[in-house]
């Protein structure tokens, strides 16, 4: 029978399923083997062994696993890391001329000055500037690299969210978690490699795009769990069916699945389901311990915030993350104000007040365990939104997007905390010193990942695709200083 038929009756199907099944598990033992040895993958392996262990690094990594924090919507910088004492004398005046003009998501900016209501001081040893809306956080400015410099494309919140994801503001790109997968694999195979978590049911702008695979197989993509409730909903089978029925259910399913994948093998999310079976039966032994957190001490749960209504919710979220990696999986992401809420067009003061207490206290709690296990060493946190906010008021009391400039800070995996990098301007509208890029943010997280950003490359449509486009560049002060 030609290899492109399709089987006519039972015993041709009964064949065909069955023939082969032995070599898949001597190719499953034999990839092992190769991951083992450090052999380097490629593009080309992809859609046989999408997640396997052991893909090497391009050097010697300073950070083993990611934790990345989005503030979705766009925190303002200006409120707290970043404080500029001319925004205050000019409060209530238009922008001076020497700025030139100003296009905002609402259009050409003609708006006052706002002033920051904040209060501001010197934390730690390295005297990092911080406001008292972030009181917890301050404490441990010592571990924490402030980048005050940062910019992106992205003037609204789909382009920005997108960018600050995939690099570009235009979807349908791999996200940066999904690169790192692809590039590195997974250090657990009982756990998804890349997870992602957020606060609240709202959905995040651009769903699940921001931590998709794009063009490369979609197993690299990320792995949504649940931010309450069940973390996993629908992992076990139900009441009375046996684990030798699952094995064989997913066997049957498998056999059909690879049946028609090797008639289509441009489908790759076929690829990505068979994986995910394979996964969820495996995760049925590790994952429950895993996102458990009834065997917490009160005293960490406590760190954590978990026993305060206002910070319960983000502090499970950050002690899941600090579990996840703990146990293998190499890029955490949280949704911190999932559906822009960190969006102040109006009433900056209760919207921003409202989340930084919400967040402050579990974030600041997740570097402290981190510490304490002596993980942080190797776990890169990051924190941050889209872009900032304006020095310009909108409706009165609030603030409009501001891509142009604005803060983000990281900590651990190799980061030399307690010090400030690059400036913005005297009223934190435009980065000026040190300037970075969202190309340049996501080339140092995979530098420090041992990854160089233009050596890891995905064959697509003939052209070597880089998860960077190829630009950006390692900021070095940030382990230099």
């Amino acid at each position: 029978m030609a290899h492109f038929e399709l089987p006519t009756n039972r015993r041709d199907f009964l064949t065909r399923s069955g023939g082969g099944f032995g070599a898949l598990a001597l190719t499953e033992l034999l990839s092992r083997q190769t991951a083992m040895a450090g052999e380097p993958s490629s593009a080309a392996d992809a859609t046989t062994a999408p997640v396997a262990p052991g893909r090497g690094p391009h050097f010697k990594p300073t950070a083993k696993r990611v934790i990345f924090l989005f503030m979705e919507g766009g925190p303002s910088h200006i409120d707290t890391f970043d404080p500029k004492p001319l925004l205050n004398e000019l409060a209530g005046e238009t922008l001076p001329e020497s700025f030139g003009s100003v296009v905002t998501a609402m259009g050409e900016s003609r708006s006052p000055l706002l002033a920051c209501q904040r209060k501001w001081k010197q934390h730690g040893e390295s005297g990092t500037w911080v406001s008292d809306w972030l009181p917890h956080t301050a404490e441990l400015v010592d571990d924490i690299a402030v980048i005050r410099s940062c910019w992106q494309d992205g003037i609204n919140h789909s382009p920005g969210v997108c960018q600050m994801n995939t690099g570009s503001i235009l979807g349908g790109r791999p996200s940066l978690g999904a690169w790192v997968n692809y590039g590195l694999g997974t250090e657990n195979e009982d756990l998804p490699a890349f997870v992602v978590m957020q606060d609240n049911r709202n959905s995040v702008v651009n769903g699940p795009r921001n931590w998709s695979a794009g063009f490369m197989p979609a197993a690299y993509q990320g792995i949504r769990l649940q931010g309450s409730g069940d973390p996993i909903p629908n992992l076990f089978p139900p009441e009375g069916f046996t684990q030798s029925r699952q094995v064989a259910k997913v066997d049957f399913l498998n056999k059909l699945n690879r049946s028609y994948a090797q008639l289509h093998p441009e489908q790759s999310e076929l690829e990505a389901r068979i994986a995910s079976y394979e996964l969820a039966f495996r995760m049925q032994s590790e994952a429950p311990q895993t996102v458990d957190l009834a065997g917490e001490t009160e005293a960490t749960q406590a760190l954590y915030g978990m026993d305060q209504k206002e910070t319960a919710n983000m502090g499970r979220l950050c002690l899941l993350a600090r579990r996840l990696s703990e146990s293998g999986v190499r890029f955490v992401q949280i949704y911190h104000g999932a559906g822009s809420k960190w969006d102040a067009h109006s009433g900056i003061e209760k919207n921003h007040s409202g989340l930084c207490l919400e967040m402050d206290k579990p974030v600041a709690g997740l570097l402290r365990d981190l510490k304490q296990r002596g993980l942080l060493d190797e776990t890169l946190v990051i924190w941050g939104g889209e872009f900032g906010r304006t020095p310009m008021s909108e409706q009165g009391n609030g603030r409009d997007h501001n891509p142009t400039g604005f803060t983000m800070w990281m900590a651990g995996g190799g980061v030399r905390g307690g010090q400030t990098l690059g400036s913005t301007d005297e009223l934190g509208l435009r980065a000026v010193e040190s300037r970075l890029h969202v190309h340049d943010l996501h080339a140092t997280i995979l530098g420090l990942m041992g990854i160089d950003n233009m050596q890891l490359t995905y064959l697509h449509k003939g052209r070597p695709e880089r998860p960077t486009l190829n630009e950006g560049g390692f900021f070095k002060p940030l382990v230099t200083g």
